[in-house]
């Protein structure tokens, strides 16, 4: 079932009005060279709101609910890059990071990686390079989350691109999340870097498509 995400409610409101308008005034306007281009642009704008805020429902894979080292996707997109990195705020020292590309037509919602308790959270206003710049995951507009599991400390981040304007996190300090949960939404084309221990079983590759809160990206080893 297609529901609409919560974390878009004024978008949505502020964009089908638009829309609607868009197309209200091709009845009004008299001249086809204004009136089909605002109806065709009022369509495309009231369709692409009603795909790009919409909230799928997702069956946890019932292996990561039962296996707390299970590192499932937090986000839809394309897995653009699998590196070795030095992590120097929460995991403190050697990292691997996975990284994930969302384009304007995924589903924005993210879902939280792991089940532990929030220890860590950041927000950074930022600057808005595009998201597969490898600069973008350091420079740009961020939330950064920092998770305690039983198999050790995970760190993931929701990073906007040059489209994107807004992040919504719904996390704070002292939380407990459960691998799955939703934890806001990254609206217009955004990034998912999730940085884990080095020896980190990985499961995925570059390239590889992956839906959040389905997909198992790899495991936690103590």
């Amino acid at each position: 079932i297609n529901m609409l995400s919560k974390y878009g409610t004024n978008n949505i409101i502020i964009m089908l009005l638009i829309a609607v308008a868009m197309i209200v005034l091709f009845f009004f306007i008299n001249k086809p060279y204004l009136s089909y281009p605002l109806l065709i642009l009022g369509i495309i704008l009231f369709l692409f709101t009603l795909w790009f805020f919409r909230d799928p429902e997702r069956i946890i894979p019932k292996e990561a609910l039962e296996n707390k080292s299970t590192i499932l996707s937090p986000a839809d997109g394309k897995v653009v890059q699998i590196i070795d990195v030095e992590e120097n705020k929460y995991i403190k020292g050697k990292a691997k990071q996975i990284s994930i590309f969302l384009s304007p037509l995924d589903v924005h919602v993210n879902r939280t990686p792991v089940t532990g308790k929030v220890e860590f959270y950041n927000y950074n206003p930022g600057e808005y390079l595009v998201a597969w710049h490898p600069k973008s995951s350091e420079l740009n507009e961020q939330s950064q989350i920092g998770v305690l599991t039983d198999f050790g400390k995970v760190y993931f981040k929701q990073i906007t691109g040059v489209l994107a304007r807004r992040i919504v996190c719904t996390v704070n300090v002292g939380d407990s999340l459960t691998i799955g949960d939703k934890i806001g939404m990254m609206k217009f084309g955004s990034r998912m870097d999730i940085i884990v221990s080095p020896n980190t079983k990985i499961n995925c590759k570059v390239g590889d498509k992956v839906i959040a809160g389905n997909t198992i990206l790899g495991y936690l080893v103590k």
